[in-house]
Parts: structure tokens; sequence; C-alpha cells
């Protein structure tokens, strides 16, 4: 196991815990409802209560509950052509992410994470056609790696595909189930200890769930005009969050680094 992972975990208040099962439900709810959303709102909240070191493999067991949850309950609308080379793909992608991401120091997680939100809100993040499924999972079985919500940039492939809405949210949901499967695993074996989270993990689960149930049943046809707005400021002002501190714990590590040479040095 490495290093990186004995200095986890951390006391959560229960505040915090709370905060974070209720955050699950919401935004299960906001991916069923509206298709996507969720996973990135999800991670950004994830982002101010948890280390950084825990960020990612929490938000992906979580979203593993999330996404598996619709892709049953839409099981028979999922398009089984690319999911093999999607697995595949990720499988390549998330390896290598997953060796390189121990020798990153945690605010530039944090940085990161709050950069790439931003360009999802503000940037064009390339689609993937649907015949370059294999890069398009090694592709995102990296990225996932280091910013967790790749579920835009997957979306973006499957809409390619032309699928109808029910067919193209189940046909996701199922790639998101693999990638964050595959996510979970390789954190696993680069050394985070899930056992230590493990009753925090399994409510927010089961609270995620509760939010997928919820937001198949109500018919949301109000608001999409001021859905994506909304999402959007939400997204901006939790990435300016996640940047400002990436920002200030730099700045804490360099001075200690600068204080220590010192040190050396007298």
């Amino acid at each position: 196991a490495s290093d990186v992972y004995k200095r986890q975990p951390l006391e959560l208040s229960e505040f915090t815990v709370y905060f974070l099962i209720i955050a699950s439900m919401i935004t299960s709810f906001i991916s069923a409802a509206f298709g996507i959303g969720g996973g990135a709102i999800l991670l950004g909240l994830l982002a101010l209560k948890l280390p950084p070191i825990a960020l990612l493999p929490i938000h992906g067991i979580v979203q593993i509950g999330s996404n598996m949850g619709r892709a049953i309950i839409f099981f028979k609308d999922i398009k089984t052509v690319p999911l093999i080379p999607f697995c595949l793909g990720t499988i390549l992608g998330a390896t290598l992410g997953g060796s390189l991401f121990i020798q990153i120091e945690p605010w530039l997680i944090q940085l990161a994470v709050g950069i790439f939100i931003l360009w999802s809100v503000f940037g064009k993040i390339p689609a993937i056609g649907a015949t370059h499924v294999l890069f398009g999972g090694v592709f995102t079985g990296f990225l996932t790696m280091f910013f967790g919500a790749s579920g835009t940039v997957v979306a973006g492939m499957v809409k390619t595909m032309k699928l109808e809405p029910i067919k193209h949210l189940a046909t996701h949901s199922a790639l998101m189930t693999i990638q964050h499967f595959i996510k979970v695993i390789v954190f696993g074996f680069v050394g985070f200890a899930y056992a230590e989270y493990s009753l925090l993990i399994i409510a927010m689960i089961i609270s995620g769930f509760i939010g997928t149930l919820i937001g198949k049943k109500v018919l949301v046809n109000l608001g999409h005009k001021y859905f994506k707005i909304v999402l959007n400021v939400v997204l901006t002002l939790i990435s300016l969050n996640l940047i400002w501190n990436a920002i200030t714990i730099s700045n804490i590590c360099l001075l200690y680094t600068s204080d220590a040479a010192d040190e050396e040095d007298s």
C-alpha cells in the first residue's frame, strides 16, 4: 500500500456525515431526473468535506450505486454493443492513471478537479464518436482517476450514438457503472482503505438509490430552462472554492518546505 494513503482517514463531524448522505440523494435525483449533472455536483460537494486523497475513491464507489440503480431500472434499454470495448479501454486508462495518481500532491488534485469542473461549464468538452469506444474508454478511464466526474465526456460519446432519451440514459448509466467499478478496484490496489469509510459509503449508496427512484417517479418538465443556469452557477461556485483551497494549501506547503530548508541551512 502506498504511504500516501496512510494519512487517512480524518474524523468526520456528524454534520458532515449527514450533509454527504443528503447530498448523495439530491445529486442522484438530479442525474435521474435531468440525465446528467449530479455526479459533478457530488464531486464538488465531497471535495468541500473530505480529505483530498479520499475524494475520488469515495466519489467512485458512491457513483457505482447511483449509476447501477439507473442501469437496473432501465436494463432492457441498454445498448450492449459498446460495453465490452469501453470496459477494456477503461481498464487500460484507469491502470495508467492509478499508477501516476499516488505521486500527486493533494492540493494538485483539488486544483485539477476545480479546473475540470470549470471546463465542463464554460468549455466545450470534445465528443468521442461511437466508433471510437475503445479509445473513449482509455481516455475517460485515465481522466476519471484524476478528475472523478468523467460522465460529461462519456455522455458526449453516447450522444453521438443518436439514441432515444431513455436508451441514452440507460446506456450512459451502464458505461459509468463499469468505469466507476474499475476505478474503485484500481484505487484499492494502490492502497486506499475503503473500510475506514464503509458506513458513510453504504449510507450514501442507499440514499443515492432512493434519490434515483424519486427522480424517475417525479416527472421533471418544469424548470428545464432554468436548471442549466442554476447547475452552472452551483458548479462554478464549487470549482472556484476548490481552486482557492488548492492555492491556499499549496502556499502553506511551499512555506513549510521553505522553512524546513532554512532550518537545514542553519
